[in-house]
C-alpha cells in the first residue's frame, strides 16, 4: 500500500508518515492523495456543501449495515438520507466549528470523519472524534484507517493533546477498530439520543501526542 502527497511522490510511506506529513503541512484545507496498489487513488479533503447528499447516503447506509441487530430493524429501515443531509453545516468553518473530511474514490464520496472540540463537560479543552463512517461496500480497504489517522492529525494541529469518542456499547466491531488505533475505554458510559433513538454508549480516549 503506497501513499503520495499531491503529484509526483513515488515513495511508499506508512500511515504514520502520512499523519506526519499532514501535521507538517499545517493547512486546514489540505487535500491528501492516497495511492492503493489494488484500488486506485483515494483523496481526503474537507467536505463541501455540495457533498451533503453523498455524505448522508454513506451515513445512513453505514448505520443500516453496521447497526443491524444492534438497533431495531424498523428504525434502521426508516432512515432517510435527505433528513440527515439537511442537518449538515459544511459551510460553517469558523473556530470551534466541527470539521468534516471526506474520502473520495473517483468522483464518489465513500467515507467521512468529523472532528471538533469535546462536547463533554468533563472534557473541556480536549478534542473529539464526532463521527467516522465508511460506505459498507468499501469496508476492509483501509479507508477507515486513513480517515482516523487524518482526524487525529487535524485535532493535534488545532492544539488538542487528547481526544475522545463515543461508540455504541454493543458495537464490538467499531470498538475493536478503535482499540487497534490506540484508543481505550475510560469507564464513562451514557444513554444518549441520536437521530431520535436512545442508545447506550461507551467513551474511548486517546493521546494525540
Amino acid at each position: 500500500m503506497g501513499i503520495r502527497r499531491g503529484i509526483g511522490r513515488l515513495g511508499i510511506p506508512t500511515f504514520d508518515e502520512l499523519v506526519l506529513k499532514a501535521q507538517e503541512a499545517q493547512l486546514r484545507h489540505s487535500t491528501l492523495a492516497i495511492k492503493y496498489a489494488d484500488t486506485g487513488q483515494m483523496l481526503l479533503r474537507p467536505a463541501r456543501p455540495a457533498d451533503a447528499a453523498a455524505v448522508a447516503g454513506v451515513h445512513v447506509r453505514s448505520w443500516q449495515v453496521a447497526y443491524r441487530g444492534l438497533l431495531p430493524d424498523e428504525y434502521l429501515d426508516g432512515l432517510e438520507p435527505e433528513d440527515r443531509a439537511r442537518r449538515y453545516r459544511f459551510a460553517e468553518l469558523g473556530p470551534g466549528q466541527p470539521q468534516t473530511i471526506v474520502a473520495i474514490e473517483g468522483e464518489t464520496v465513500c467515507g467521512f470523519a468529523t472532528v471538533g472540540p469535546s462536547r463533554d463537560d468533563d472534557r473541556r479543552g480536549t478534542g473529539e472524534l464526532l463521527a467516522l463512517y465508511v460506505d459498507p461496500q468499501r469496508w476492509g480497504r483501509g479507508l477507515g484507517r486513513a480517515l482516523v489517522h487524518d482526524a487525529r492529525a487535524r485535532l493535534a494541529r488545532q492544539g488538542f493533546e487528547e481526544a475522545a469518542l463515543w461508540v455504541l456499547a454493543a458495537n464490538e466491531r467499531a470498538q475493536r477498530f478503535y482499540r487497534i488505533d490506540g484508543w481505550a475505554p475510560d469507564g464513562s458510559r451514557r444513554l444518549d439520543e441520536v437521530w431520535g433513538l436512545t442508545v447506550d454508549e461507551l467513551r474511548y480516549r486517546r493521546s494525540l501526542r
